[in-house]
């Protein structure tokens, strides 16, 4: 099937297969930073109702991870007849360790005494993942091309120190709806290009509010990680709002910055507990992901050599540590020498990890056949 129109607004969301072929077609980063990201964890739970605080917000920056992995918590207790709160944890997708599992580090999280107290006699309800932009102002690509236009997380308007997006997604939206009817009334041609749709963004509270946090996310690139990231922040950003006359780098593209097996130190991490922290397939069960089984695949690689030969060679194999959802194992090959890397597609809950994080670039995701993925509710 085919849609013939002469205008398309795209809004995938974050790292959309859609845009990703857009933005190589037509050269959109040319004069943007490659684009950062992280992967955000998500639980959903029921707690003991006088442990309930209708609008309360936590968050924390930092631990389980080391002082040069990015990342934090959120938990918000949601107002709501029934006493439910959401928890999850942020990691971001340039750390180096090929052993770091962001899953992990999220339930060992959950055991930090100040969590513990709330979630303690509650049951988990529901579990989720997604992919999140983390370049903000810097990584903004042209955001118009013949045909079309890109807007909300596919085109990386996230606030990553808020953790907030929404708003900028909307109005996004908006203006670009105003460029486009400008465009159609003013011009017969066949496939229009809304231009004015880039000057209307950069005149809007969008640009403003990016631009003031554009320093936060790249300044903990730096020798003292975490604790040199707040002291910028909270004085450039926290003091004088953002108003430094120049811009960090955010560096090279996160799948380019793991180190090697032998470089690091493998990560222990606890057992889960079953009662505050969970294994992985059981966790994929509660995001009622399901795929037909004969649909065409949508997870491939464009080399069946790689994962092998240099991911389980070089990196012991990350594929089964960064995916949330337990779509990557490597197994024993029949013959009994070797291994070969197994591919769980009927797990995909579509965050989008493989695609970001694989180090050569060799896994593929696009949207699966008739609406398949995770049946989040409530999440």
């Amino acid at each position: 099937m085919e849609f013939h129109t002469r205008v398309t607004i795209f809004a995938e969301g974050c790292h959309g297969h859609l845009t990703k072929g857009l933005v190589k077609k037509f050269n959109l980063r040319e004069k943007a930073e490659p684009q950062s990201y992280g992967i955000g964890l998500k639980e959903l739970w029921e707690i003991p109702i006088e442990k309930h605080r209708p609008g309360r917000v936590e968050h924390t920056v930092g631990w389980p991870l080391d002082r040069n992995t990015y990342g934090g918590s959120f938990l918000y207790h949601l107002k709501d007849d029934t006493p439910l709160v959401a928890v999850g944890f942020v990691v971001g997708l340039d750390y180096t360790n090929p052993y770091l599992s962001p899953f992990r580090e999220f339930q060992r999280f959950k055991h930090h005494p100040s969590i513990a107290a709330t979630l303690t006699g509650g049951k988990r309800i529901a579990y989720g993942a997604r992919a999140l932009n983390e370049g903000g102002f810097q990584s903004i690509p042209k955001l118009t091309f013949p045909g079309g236009c890109l807007i909300g997380c596919g085109a990386g308007l996230l606030n990553v120190p808020k953790i907030k997006g929404t708003h900028n997604a909307m109005k996004s939206g908006m203006l670009a709806a105003e460029s486009i009817f400008e465009s159609l009334t003013d011009s017969s041609k066949e496939r229009i290009e809304p231009l004015s749709y880039g000057e209307k963004l950069q005149n809007s509270f969008v640009w403003k509010e990016l631009k003031a946090v554009r320093n936060c996310r790249p300044s903990f690139h730096n020798p003292l990680g975490l604790y040199g990231g707040l002291a910028y922040s909270g004085f450039f950003f926290g003091v004088l709002r953002g108003i430094e006359p120049w811009t960090l780098s955010h560096g090279k593209p996160d799948h380019t910055r793991l180190k090697k097996m032998n470089e690091v130190t493998p990560i222990e991490y606890p057992k889960p507990d079953g009662v505050l922290s969970f294994d992985l397939l059981s966790s994929v069960a509660l995001t009622g992901t399901n795929h037909e089984d004969n649909q065409p695949p949508h997870l491939t690689l464009l080399d069946d050599s790689v994962p092998v030969n240099l991911n389980l060679k070089e990196y012991d194999g990350p594929e089964g540590r960064f995916c949330p959802a337990g779509v990557y194992e490597f197994v024993p090959l029949e013959s009994g020498s070797g291994e070969r890397l197994q591919i769980n597609a009927q797990n995909c809950i579509h965050c989008k990890t493989c695609d970001i994080k694989d180090t050569t670039q060799n896994i593929k995701w696009v949207t699966p056949e008739g609406g398949g993925g995770p049946a989040y509710n409530g999440m």
